[in-house]
């Protein structure tokens, strides 16, 4: 199982989120605990709460990677990060790894769901075709590491729906649904998602380690 593969490490099957987005770390809390491994935060592990490593990476992977080596070096335990963004066809690709800081160094989610949609305000819908992509990095001292990807194709809805959801959730319908992801909520959302199916990626990879 792949839970038993996390007993090389001093804490048994314990794993770090670097991430201090608290919609995506319920996200992994609620998908690893099928796997029965415990997740704890940076902070449980001890990483400075003003400590933050910049993602000036021009991909998701590099990103990824570089906030799970910047987390780990401190804590001293299996660490994942992941990197993740929306990529908007009629926005060739934007605003892909900018995701998180599309209207500015802040982050603020319903100002980057408003300026994406001040950008598509004339984009008829069967051009909002749009998917989230992610990139899980999982690093153990040991200088193993593990990659997984994933993506969930959809489309931009032409207003914000719903409030279940973080981020982008609320413009984004992935394929298969009419509603949004914020509408749809965690249930269903970490089924189809795009970590979700990264996760399913890094079970594999676990498994065959």
């Amino acid at each position: 199982m792949a839970k038993d593969k996390f007993q090389d490490n001093r804490a048994g099957n314990t794993v770090v989120i670097s991430s201090k987005n608290k919609g995506k770390l319920a996200e992994f809390q609620y998908i690893f605990s099928k796997w029965n491994m415990k997740v704890i935060t940076r902070d449980e592990a001890g990483v400075s709460a003003d400590f933050d490593v910049e993602e000036d990476g021009e991909t998701f992977e590099e990103n990824s990677l570089k906030k799970a080596e910047a987390i780990m070096e401190i804590c001293q335990l299996p660490t994942m990060a992941d990197d993740s963004g929306l990529k908007i066809q009629a926005l060739n690709g934007a605003p892909g790894v900018f995701s998180a800081r599309f209207s500015g160094e802040e982050g603020n989610d319903i100002k980057n769901i408003e300026k994406v949609l001040d950008l598509m305000k004339d984009v008829p819908k069967e051009a909002r075709g749009a998917y989230f992509e992610t990139v899980i990095t999982l690093l153990f001292p040991s200088g193993e590491k593990l990659v997984a990807k994933g993506k969930c194709q959809g489309r931009i809805n032409e207003e914000p729906l719903g409030d279940k959801g973080f981020g982008y959730d609320p413009i984004f319908i992935p394929d298969g649904y009419e509603e949004t992801f914020a509408q749809l909520g965690k249930e269903i959302k970490n089924q189809i998602s795009h970590r979700a199916m990264a996760l399913k990626e890094l079970e594999r990879l676990l498994k065959e380690r």
